[in-house]
């Protein structure tokens, strides 16, 4: 456990120390509510939900990116890679954790009283859990930050406009931050909340599973030692 800390102690520095970066980290799920403040409460939260999601995403990408040239070095100094993935994945957690305090205060003073804050909650969570492997899993597939920003930008852009009682939107990452929102919000029967939760734990699950495979592969490859041809 020791070394999983120090790996998420690691990529919260690395992430701490670059002050701009975290302030557009706060400013676009901050953007994506207001945008929508004007109409709808349901339609602001719900922005907000995918502002969070896109954010953590995008933080879990270039951490992911950043620490390219730095694992050869800690697997030769003896970490695993399960360490360097599972204590990343734990930092960008924390990370993400630590950015949805200040929106959901936001939401506890400015939305109604109707509003179920427990689920507005629990989506903040669902959108944490999901964003960070989703995140690490494009960085490690796509290792220039260009693509991998546009793919986001993509999924995003696709769960917003997509019709959330559809079949598709079962298959789109943050579908289940959505059914949690709407269950928050409108009130709707228990059956949004666990369709939701389980929706959200399946999805981490099987994130995590993916990001475990490229990681394993591509550490396991040691491009960082070269042999000789034998004379």
């Amino acid at each position: 456990m020791g070394r999983l800390f120090t790996i998420a102690e690691m990529t919260l520095r690395e992430l701490v120390r670059r002050r701009g970066v975290l302030a557009l980290l706060l400013l676009m799920p901050l953007a994506f509510y207001l945008i929508r403040r004007d109409g709808y409460v349901g339609q602001s939260i719900r922005s907000l939900m995918l502002g969070v999601a896109w954010a953590v995403s995008t933080a879990a990408l270039f951490a992911t990116g950043a620490a390219r040239e730095l694992e050869p070095r800690l697997r030769l100094a003896g970490y695993r890679p399960h360490h360097l993935y599972l204590g990343r994945m734990l930092g960008l957690w924390v990370l993400g954790l630590v950015l949805t305090v200040p929106f959901l205060l936001l939401v506890l003073v400015d939305a109604p009283d109707f509003v179920r804050y427990g689920g507005v909650a629990a989506a903040m969570l669902c959108c944490v859990a999901v964003a960070a492997p989703f995140g690490m899993l494009i960085g490690a597939v796509l290792p220039r930050d260009l693509e991998g920003t546009l793919l986001l930008l993509t999924v995003v852009a696709v769960q917003m406009l997509i019709d959330p009682a559809g079949t598709g939107a079962r298959f789109t990452p943050f579908w289940a931050s959505r059914e949690i929102a709407t269950w928050a919000v409108d009130r709707t029967d228990d059956g949004y909340l666990l369709r939701g939760g389980l929706h959200g734990l399946a999805v981490t699950l099987l994130l995590v599973l993916l990001v475990a495979g490229v990681f394993t592969v591509r550490l396991r490859r040691r491009r960082h030692i070269r042999y000789l041809p034998a004379h």
